[in-house]
């Protein structure tokens, strides 16, 4: 019940006034879904997977420091998450971050166009079920530290701790 009220708070972006501590909540590693010309001819780069792992390690540290989250060390299933795709490896996401004792996990994918265009995508679940509970978005010109960094700081502070983040638009 209380990962329920946890979500539904979340998802509406208020603030848990009446939660005893904040939610257990595991940022797995991001993935890249490079559709771009260059990784169809050359593969992966070096420097693109070091960026993905500091965009879920930027994600995991702004988060923490918010105090509205506690974070959990993804160590102990690291390995088994990074053999599975887990945006398509039917509810494998949801078992990991169980075993972790999360309330909440983040799955997260950088895709690339081009060197010139990509997108970071953050899949917030509640890990019980594994139900998407919201999506946040930011387009990103150029394939640098700087744009990646800045990219994962606005999804934080504009999305995911935003306070009417996910809440209904009224007309």
């Amino acid at each position: 019940m209380r990962a329920r009220l946890v979500i539904a708070a979340l998802s509406l972006g208020w603030v848990q006034a009446h939660a005893a501590e904040p939610p257990k909540l595991a940022v797995f590693d991001f993935e890249m879904i490079d559709t771009s010309l260059q990784g169809e001819t050359y593969g992966k780069r070096s420097d693109e997977q070091e960026r993905l792992m500091r965009t879920g390690d930027q994600l995991r540290k702004e988060l923490g420091e918010s105090g509205k989250f506690q974070i959990l060390d993804i160590a102990p299933v690291n390995a088994a998450a990074h053999q599975s795709h887990l945006q398509a490896c039917g509810g494998c996401d949801a078992k990991l971050a169980r075993q972790l004792g999360a309330e909440l996990y983040i799955t997260g994918t950088v895709q690339k166009v081009s060197n010139l265009i990509l997108n970071v995508n953050v899949y917030l679940h509640d890990a019980q079920t594994g139900r998407l509970v919201t999506v946040a978005s930011a387009d990103m010109r150029g394939n640098t530290d700087e744009s990646w960094s800045r990219a994962t700081h606005y999804l934080v502070r504009e999305r995911l701790l935003a306070p009417n983040y996910g809440a209904p638009q009224s007309r």
